[in-house]
């Protein structure tokens, strides 16, 4: 029988399936072939290019296994760093898109047996982050990147500037309130002794308008001992208003300090962020392509949120009711004038108004319509951190 032209149906079906992802049983690592069947394996292993493969390989098979294993490991963290960066992730999702690729590593030719070893390999080397749930295990990348470091601790030395210019700037005020407390002199009063020429004399004092008269206008020690009096009350009265100014001056910096305090909470609440960011009551897009074309791409209700990383949707167009994790969900930005809640930040869980949007910085401007900070109008809220409410 001839061979089938290369345009025939049967032509065009094997070269459809040698293109693919075939059984890994029918798969040789040493020479990178990938066999259709058992009999095309067999055919394989009984050729004589894959016998010199075994040869080299019996030579040194250590030397071929962390070859393998670093090429597996170095493809891994890059799919890991590049698909999901920081973010927490289940170990199994990775590695099914790794496994997509056709010309990846298999596990079986590397030092590794499971999955999981290699994952718990990953977090006794510090290269991730790995924690064990009921789900299974989760990883989360730790960036080590030099630019990335020094742009964090580039970010940690301006905050730590800022606020040392805010203590020195107390430290000044508080300075300037002690110099200008200190150059005050207090008046003090002036005692005389009263003297009367006659016994039967009277002595009367009249204040109303800030003078001292007398009933003896004729007698030198009344008018004397009225004026002296006057000054002694004014004393008072000035000692009282520079005690009463002083202590509003301490007031105001008390008041003043425990502003910058709140304002350096706010600041930090602000900036806080978390790696889950789900909320009842909002708007979600499902973008994993593992439940078929039936719903992916399509919006749905976040009903109820299952150990933070979890939520139960209802589709919006057929009703259905699906349980996913928060790595096959998507946040939906809805149009200028409806509502949405911040789902992370400092803001997380206040419900606002979209202003606008900002397609080049991938950012929003919303004004927070909910709680303490109602009215308060909030720039560049990146999408991620809005969605939509139902």
């Amino acid at each position: 029988m001839g061979k089938s032209d290369f345009l025939s149906p049967k032509a065009i079906a094997n070269r459809i399936k040698s293109k693919g992802l075939q059984k890994l049983r029918w798969y040789c690592q040493m020479c990178q072939k990938q066999c259709r069947d058992e009999n095309g394996f067999k055919c394989h292993c009984m050729s004589e290019s894959h016998q010199r493969q075994l040869l080299l390989a019996s030579e040194n098979p250590q030397q071929f296994m962390d070859y393998f294993s670093e090429e597996f490991r170095n493809d891994f963290l890059e799919l890991l760093r590049r698909r999901f960066g920081t973010k927490r992730v289940h170990n199994n999702i990775v590695y099914n898109e790794y496994i997509s690729h056709r010309e990846h590593i298999h596990m079986n030719a590397t030092q590794w047996e499971t999955l999981t070893d290699f994952t718990k390999w990953l977090g006794r080397e510090g290269l991730c982050k790995v924690d064990e749930t009921p789900k299974g295990w989760y990883i989360q990348y730790i960036d080590r990147d030099p630019e990335t470091i020094r742009r964090q601790q580039e970010q940690e030395r301006k905050k730590k500037q800022d606020l040392d210019d805010e203590e020195k700037t107390a430290k000044f005020i508080e300075q300037q309130v002690r110099r200008g407390l200190e150059g005050k002199e207090v008046e003090k009063p002036v005692y005389t002794e009263l003297n009367r020429e006659s016994e039967e004399e009277k002595v009367t004092f009249n204040l109303n308008k800030g003078a001292s008269t007398s009933i003896a206008a004729s007698s030198k020690t009344s008018s004397v001992l009225g004026s002296n009096a006057l000054k002694m009350v004014e004393g008072a009265v000035k000692r009282k208003e520079s005690a009463h100014s002083s202590g509003h001056s301490k007031e105001k910096k008390k008041k003043s300090a425990l502003d910058e305090i709140m304002e350096l909470e706010e600041e930090k609440k602000r900036t806080a962020r978390r790696d889950y960011w789900l909320q009842p009551e909002i708007v979600v897009k499902i973008v994993t392509k593992k439940l078929g074309e039936k719903y992916h791409k399509k919006k749905a209700v976040v009903k109820e949120v299952i150990d933070k990383y979890t939520a139960v949707v209802k589709m919006i167009d057929s009703g259905d009711k699906l349980k996913l994790d928060q790595t096959h969900l998507e946040t939906v930005i809805p149009a200028p004038g409806k509502k949405v809640m911040v789902l992370n930040g400092g803001y997380r869980g206040n419900e606002g108004i979209l202003e606008s949007i900002n397609e080049k910085r991938f950012s929003a401007t919303i004004i927070i319509d909910s709680g303490p900070l109602k009215g308060r109008r909030v720039e560049d809220i990146l999408y991620e951190d809005i969605s939509k409410l139902a």
